[in-house]
């Protein structure tokens, strides 16, 4: 099924098994919400740990960037620069890490816009559990490189 914010998706530069979004369910000018379930069988677990697999909070971070930072900055450019094509490097990230994210949990990101001035963008992001616990939170900032074309 074909979600209005698909051709967002569509224009994240990641592919697997480094995209960290599923879907997105809210955006406007101001906010962003996603979702992205976790696979049990990502690299990544296999070593952190080994008796007791977590998602790295690295990873968790880069969720949250890539729906709250680079999602929000993809419609920013869409809405505000017109017929510029961009992409959002984060340059910079401030998270507090709550619970633990395990193998197979969906989570679901809320980045708000912080400002967006000067080619930058900074947002709040919040990271939850699928029962609507708080697991990770901060604020991430990235710059806009816009090309035309």
């Amino acid at each position: 099924m074909e979600n209005a914010f698909d051709h967002i998706i569509a224009q994240l530069p990641y592919s697997s098994p480094f995209l960290f979004v599923d879907g997105l369910t809210g955006l406007t000018s101001e906010y962003v919400e996603g979702y992205y379930q976790f696979r049990p069988e990502s690299d990544f677990y296999r070593g952190h740990f080994k008796d007791a697999p977590v998602t790295p909070g690295v990873i968790l971070t880069e969720c949250c960037a890539q729906i709250g930072l680079v999602c929000l900055g993809l419609h920013l450019i869409e809405n505000h620069i017109h017929a510029a094509k961009g992409v959002i490097a984060m340059t910079e990230s401030q998270m507090e890490f709550l619970k633990p994210v395990y193998p197979g949990e969906k989570v679901r990101v809320r980045g708000e816009k912080i400002y967006f001035r000067f080619n930058k963008l900074k947002a709040k992001v919040r990271l939850y559990t699928a029962d609507g616990t708080l697991a990770c939170k901060g604020q991430i900032a990235g710059i806009l490189n816009s090309t035309e074309g």
